[in-house]
């Protein structure tokens, strides 16, 4: 008998309204739960006001003056929130913005043109899979 899979929910940062859409079909089609945002404020708001949101799909990019870089950061100083498993997607990929992220501790940076959404979702739930303990 097959066990059924667990609904993980996630937390997508991401100003664009068709791709937000997207997005969250294609992870709603995976066995997610969505909650999306457009700026940092509301992605805040969102973690505050939901228990339970298990990983951050960001776009660097966001409505409003803060950044994705910005919200890492708010998200780092937080003792509840620092190690939601945090995955960027954005459409440009500096070396000094891939760095910055990298330090603060992020799973996974993607380039929006190099990858598809279908294997962003399928990183992002391996590396949601619990990990088997060794007997």
């Amino acid at each position: 008998m097959k066990k059924l899979a667990q609904v993980k929910t996630i937390l997508v940062v991401e100003d664009e309204m068709p791709l937000q859409k997207a997005i969250r079909i294609k992870l709603e089609k995976n066995n997610f739960s969505v909650v999306t945002a457009r700026n940092v404020k509301q992605a805040i708001n969102h973690l505050k006001d939901i228990e339970g949101i298990e990983a951050i799909w960001l776009d660097h990019y966001l409505l409003g003056k803060e950044t994705g870089l910005d919200f890492v950061v708010k998200l780092k100083d937080d003792k509840n929130w620092k190690k939601i498993p945090l995955f960027i997607i954005s459409n440009t990929a500096s070396p000094r913005k891939v760095q910055n992220y990298i330090k603060l501790g992020i799973n996974k940076y993607y380039t929006k043109s190099d990858h598809r959404l279908d294997q962003i979702i399928s990183d992002i739930t391996k590396g949601l899979k619990p990990k088997r303990k060794c007997k």
